[in-house]
């Protein structure tokens, strides 16, 4: 009776073990979109790139600001004092002392400047800024997909971490049972005290992998606290994506197109291009033109008109040394271009190697939790008729324990590799996954800066102090 009993017992919490990532949760448990949600909303990486995509907006806007007239006002207010050395002078009347005299004089004046041509440097420096801003906004969707990587790894890290205090906590159950059977035999000299020795051993090891597992929980929660913003509640179980491409060729085509490190590098390529192009026009002359008008108290009103041309003579191999260097820095963005996408394209390989892996990994652990369950079972059965002793019932519980526990790892390692392709293809990003939230708008904030607003003062000003007010940062 009492091994039926134990046979009963163990075939309850096998099952409760073994669907220990499919357990019916109710309807409020938190879904993975929920935590990627929140991750999104609380990642500081997020803000950190958003803010850097505003300042090179800004550039874009200092640079048309210098195509455009340069007016300064001056205003000054001097005053004079003289202090002649010799103060008596001989007149027709006698010698007459010269007192200290002071005078004060005022003037103020408008001046405008206006480039008119300058080999195309400014034009070429608004180009790059565009370019620069194209490149930062691919700087913050690789930032999105950081932060939602983190969130995945995290919800799957405490996903994992709760199946297997489940499964510890069952085979504590099932070992304390097989103890006190064992217990129970030696009382009526079925066994030996070596028997309840063995089982008494082997549930101090049970309880110390509890206590490990129960470890990793709390590191899995804080690491979702760290990544998603909140403890975690009831996480409902999650499956793997839909394959985002049906071989490692097509995965590594897509990266080509997609991933945002290659798509900021290419621009960086353009950007180094344009630099060059800048150095040459810096040996060229610009010709801008000028007007003045002051009033001032000693001479009064005056205005003045001209047109100045400067342009470089000698200045000793500087020009010609920035131009070199601009090539070098093209050369190094066009070597850095080639490395990026290299190292994409292997981490797609590597995705698509662990997600083959972890595939056949739950086929081959599948297989091996049925064997090891058939196994533990009919030693249980032989242990009734004195073929088996205790020690067999641990060590085959045990060889079920470890099948268990490798099915929970390739499961949970199928659908982190399978974000992790997402990743490296660049599509793990909140259009692609269609999560519910708000993102970022890069368009928005450089439509209200490309003209170079004045706040406050224009209405283009006044919708920028609006935009400024809705993200926060005013």
């Amino acid at each position: 009776m009492i091994v039926t009993n134990l046979f009963r017992s163990a075939r309850r919490l096998s099952a409760a073990a073994l669907l220990a990532l499919g357990t019916a949760l109710p309807v409020q448990a938190e879904t993975l979109a929920d935590a990627l949600v929140s991750a999104y909303r609380n990642a500081g990486l997020i803000d950190k790139n958003a803010a850097a995509l505003r300042a090179a907006d800004e550039d874009v806007a200092q640079a048309l600001a210098a195509l455009r007239p340069i007016i300064d006002y001056t205003a000054s207010i001097t005053r004079t004092w003289q202090f002649p050395n010799d103060r008596t002078v001989n007149t027709a009347t006698g010698p007459q002392r010269i007192e200290n005299t002071a005078e004060t004089s005022t003037s103020i004046g408008i001046s405008a400047n206006l480039l008119l041509w300058d080999g195309g440097a400014t034009r070429l420096r608004g180009d790059v800024a565009r370019e620069l801003v194209l490149a930062t906004r691919q700087g913050l969707i690789n930032a999105e997909q950081q932060v939602l990587l983190n969130g995945v790894l995290a919800y799957l890290g405490v996903r994992e971490a709760i199946a297997f205090v489940n499964l510890r906590q069952s085979n504590v159950q099932l070992i304390s049972e097989q103890l006190r059977a064992a217990q129970d035999r030696f009382e009526v000299g079925e066994v030996t005290r070596t028997d309840v020795a063995v089982a008494e051993a082997a549930l101090a090891s049970a309880r110390s992998n509890l206590a490990l597992a129960r470890g990793d929980l709390e590191q899995a929660r804080a690491d979702f606290v760290r990544f998603v913003g909140r403890q975690p509640g009831q996480l409902q179980d999650v499956s793997a994506p839909a394959p985002a491409a049906g071989s490692l060729d097509a995965a590594q085509r897509v990266a080509r197109r997609s991933h945002p490190l290659i798509r900021q590098q290419m621009r960086l390529v353009t950007v180094g291009d344009l630099n060059v192009l800048r150095a040459e026009a810096a040996m060229k002359p610009s010709i801008s033109a000028n007007a003045r008008v002051s009033v001032a108290d000693e001479f009064g009103e005056q205005a003045s008109v001209g047109v100045t041309m400067t342009g470089p003579i000698y200045r000793g191999g500087q020009l010609s040394s920035l131009y070199r260097q601009a090539v070098a820095n093209r050369d190094e963005t066009r070597a850095d271009l080639h490395i990026t996408t290299d190292d994409v394209l292997q981490r797609v390989a590597q995705a698509w190697a662990q997600l083959t892996v972890s595939r056949a990994r739950i086929q081959a652990s599948q297989l091996e939790v049925r064997a090891a369950t058939l196994a533990f079972r009919s030693v249980q059965e032989e242990v009734r008729f004195g073929t088996r002793t205790t020690l067999d019932v641990l060590d085959a519980e045990q060889d079920l324990q470890d099948a268990r526990a490798n099915l929970i790892s390739s499961r949970i390692a199928e659908i982190r590799a399978s974000y992790q392709l997402l990743s490296s293809m660049g599509l793990l990003t909140v259009e692609h996954l269609n999560l519910p939230v708000v993102t970022y708008d890069p368009s928005a904030y450089y439509n209200a800066v490309k003209t170079a607003p004045v706040r406050k003062v224009s209405p283009q000003g006044e919708k920028l102090d609006l935009l400024l007010k809705s993200l926060g940062k005013n």
